[in-house]
């Protein structure tokens, strides 16, 4: 999926920016200070009935305090990003009430009902979906959608025994294979529901989707009213329970 999140391409390009400008910063002042020390050395063992031309030391000097401002040009530009930034976390107060669709493969199970959705990116011929409780625990696993392409599962919260699960954040795992047995890599899971906080933790913007609290810069998409045509719980079948170690592997 594109990610057209404002707050993530922020941060994304002033990290690469800074990152950037400290490695060029440090370059620049080990060059510097080599180059001081040749030339203290070279004038202090000049010749004294032959000096040494210092017009090409006056145009080494200016090449360093030219680079020297374009790194400070970087700077400021990486200081405009940083607001640009900040500025794109404040907006995030807009999510509120909105409904929005985060990268994450962690969902709260709340009154028998939580949801997810997964997009293969090439047909598979088999899938399942691998269910785990907070403690890492595999507590059901359904056959899933085989096409490319993005699926929704809505599962019931019980497991392959029909027993009802407790309310909490549970995991999805999809694990595909092509045709030819190889494991798909590269499948995204995601979660959705009404954004019904915001808030500011170290610098970074956390929203509330669904009742769990994931950073602002997973949300992939926003839209005013809720998703289509709710999909009925899936129960976890009990024969796939002996197929399960083969399938997590």
């Amino acid at each position: 999926m594109t990610d057209l999140n404002p707050i993530a391409q922020a941060q994304q390009a002033a990290a690469s920016v800074s990152q950037n400008t400290t490695t060029s910063m440090k370059g620049l002042s080990d060059n510097f200070d080599t180059f001081l020390t040749l030339l203290t050395s070279q004038l202090q063992n000049q010749d004294p009935l032959s000096p040494m031309d210092s017009q090409e030391f006056v145009s080494q000097l200016v090449q360093f305090s030219s680079v020297e401002q374009q790194i400070q040009s970087t700077q400021a530009i990486m200081a405009l990003l940083n607001v640009q930034a900040a500025l794109a976390q404040l907006s995030s107060v807009d999510y509120i009430g909105k409904y929005a669709q985060v990268e994450t493969s962690a969902a709260m199970l709340s009154e028998g009902r939580a949801e997810w959705s997964y997009e293969l990116p090439q047909e598979a011929s088999s899938n399942q979906l691998v269910i785990t409780n907070a403690q890492g625990a595999t507590v059901g696993t359904i056959n899933g959608q085989t096409g490319a392409g993005e699926h929704r599962l809505v599962w019931d919260g019980t497991d392959g025994q029909g027993n009802t699960l407790p309310d909490g954040v549970y995991t999805l795992e999809v694990v595909a294979f092509d045709a030819d047995g190889q494991r798909i890599n590269g499948v995204t899971v995601t979660v959705g529901g009404r954004v019904t906080g915001v808030e500011l933790n170290n610098g970074q913007a956390i929203v509330e989707v669904g009742g769990m609290k994931v950073p602002a810069s997973r949300i992939i998409r926003l839209r005013e009213t809720p998703p289509e045509p709710q999909t009925p719980p899936v129960t976890p079948d009990p024969s796939d329970d002996e197929n399960e170690p083969e399938a997590v592997s």
